[in-house]
């Protein structure tokens, strides 16, 4: 009698679950695919309405888990759990997982501010958290930022936002401002009109707001001039680099010299 008893119970809860089984695993992969496709249709229309990329990306992932975890527990209830006390311990769980993970958590709420404020978006070349290149992607945790070099910089994002940020591609135009020394033997006037002159003939320079140049400062061992110009900020960098190589190639061919910084010693005899 206890064999046939046990054999009973064993075909009763295979009968009784396996169906439950069954539902919850369909329940889950059908869901999950219906998440991802979902996902994909949300993200399609963000883009269609020209939706900033950085608050795509952020909504895509938002959408996802939150669907998933809804999928999670329409899963469990078809299994036969109690999802309610599920989701209360779910709550308990989160309350000291969230404890245990507070930089984490600084981190998201770091992205929500990024988010709401836009400082700066994927594709701008920003200064911030200790590292300078260009955005990537910006996820809930950290902002991945590419310098000049092609390397890869993931910065947290509470690190983003306790610090200065600087956005170097918010702005259209950019103002350009060079110092060039001359040694104080040399004529003062004709410097003066070659660094304008110089100033004039780069195309790249903008005529509005108009190119400036002055003396800023009587150094130690040099005369200094402060040469300022608008660009597009597009144009920044090419036109730094080529207003120094093309002063220092027009200051050669003029004989007008670029002094290094140097000591003279005065010896006084007794």
């Amino acid at each position: 009698m206890e064999l046939s008893n046990i054999i009973d119970k064993a075909i009763y809860f295979t009968s009784e679950y396996s169906i439950k089984i069954v539902a919850a695993l369909l329940i889950f992969f059908v869901g999950k695919w219906s998440v991802k496709k979902l996902t994909a249709l949300a993200k399609k229309l963000m883009e269609k309405a020209k939706v900033d990329q950085t608050l795509v990306e952020f909504s895509e992932s938002l959408i996802y888990f939150g669907l998933l975890l809804m999928v999670i527990l329409a899963s469990l209830n078809a299994l036969g759990v109690n999802t309610t006390s599920f989701i209360a311990v779910l709550g308990a769980a989160s309350l000291a997982v969230g404890l245990a993970l507070q930089g984490s958590l600084a981190n998201i709420g770091a992205a929500v501010l990024i988010i709401i404020f836009r400082p700066f978006k994927v594709g701008d070349f920003i200064d911030a958290g200790g590292a300078t290149g260009t955005v990537e992607d910006i996820n809930l945790f950290s902002t991945i930022i590419s310098p000049v070099d092609n390397r890869t910089i993931i910065v947290p994002n509470s690190s983003i936002i306790g610090g200065n940020i600087t956005n170097f591609s918010q702005k259209p135009q950019r103002r350009l401002d060079l110092t060039f020394g001359i040694g104080y033997d040399d004529d003062l006037k004709l410097a003066k009109q070659i660094l304008m002159e110089i100033l004039e003939a780069e195309e790249r320079i903008l005529q509005e707001p108009a190119p400036f140049v002055a003396v800023s400062e009587l150094a130690d061992s040099s005369v200094n001039f402060i040469t300022r110009a608008w660009v597009e900020t597009a144009d920044y960098w090419d036109v730094r680099f080529a207003m120094i190589e093309q002063v220092k190639l027009t200051f050669d061919e003029k004989g007008i010299s670029i002094p290094y910084p140097q000591l003279d010693i005065h010896s006084k005899s007794n």
